[in-house]
C-alpha cells in the first residue's frame, strides 16, 4: 500500500464512519423511542434500552457514545440541535433530559444511577437529571443524579455537578461551584 493511499484512508476514516452512520439511521429510527430528522449517531459504544431513548432533530452523537436506560421508569430525552461529543456517557434509571441546542464536549458523563459498595453490579436511581436549553458542558464534566442545570449555563471542563445550577451560571470545580454569571 502506498503512503498516499494509507494517509487517505487514515484521514478519511472519521468521515467514512459518519457517512456509514447516516446510512444506518433508518434501522435506528425503527428501534429507538424516537429520532428526529437530520440526526446522526456515529459508532456508539453502547446502546441499551433504546425504546426509552428519544433524540430530537439535527442532533449529532459522536463516536464511542454510551446511551443507556435501565428499568421501566427510565428515559433519556435529547433535545433538538444538540451536539454529543466523543465517548459521552448518558445513563438513566431515573429520567435524564437534555434541552435544545446543548453541547456536551468529549468524555462527559450524565447519570441518574449509582451502586452500593456491597453490590458493585446492582444499580439504583439517584433522581432525575434535567439540563435546560443552550447548556454547555465542557470536556470531562460529570453530572450526578437529582440535578437541574438551568438554561444557558456553562459547566467548566472537569467539573463534577452534584447540586442545581442556576440559569446563565458559569460553574466549575469539584464539586462545581458558581464562578460567575454569563450576564455579568
Amino acid at each position: 500500500m502506498s503512503n498516499k493511499l494509507a494517509r487517505l484512508l487514515v484521514e478519511k476514516r472519521a468521515g467514512l464512519r459518519y457517512r456509514l452512520a447516516q446510512l444506518g439511521m433508518p434501522v435506528m429510527r425503527a428501534a429507538f423511542g424516537g429520532i428526529g430528522a437530520g440526526t446522526v449517531v456515529v459508532s456508539p459504544l453502547m446502546l441499551m434500552g433504546v425504546e426509552r431513548i428519544s433524540i430530537g432533530s439535527g442532533v449529532l452523537v459522536r463516536d464511542g457514545a454510551w446511551l443507556a436506560t435501565e428499568g421501566a421508569g427510565s428515559s433519556l430525552v435529547i433535545g433538538d440541535g444538540c451536539y454529543i461529543g466523543h465517548r459521552v456517557h448518558l445513563h438513566s434509571i431515573d429520567p435524564v433530559e437534555l434541552g435544545r441546542r446543548c453541547v456536551l464536549a468529549d468524555n462527559v458523563m450524565v447519570t441518574s444511577t449509582d451502586h452500593e459498595r456491597a453490590d458493585r453490579h446492582g444499580v439504583h436511581g439517584t433522581g432525575a437529571v434535567t439540563i435546560g436549553d443552550d447548556v454547555f458542558l465542557g470536556q470531562n464534566v460529570v453530572v450526578l443524579g437529582g440535578v437541574q442545570i438551568g438554561d444557558g449555563a456553562t459547566v467548566a471542563a472537569g467539573a463534577v455537578v452534584v447540586s442545581d445550577v442556576p440559569a446563565g451560571a458559569v460553574v466549575g470545580g469539584v464539586p462545581a461551584k458558581q464562578l460567575r454569571s454569563r450576564s455579568a
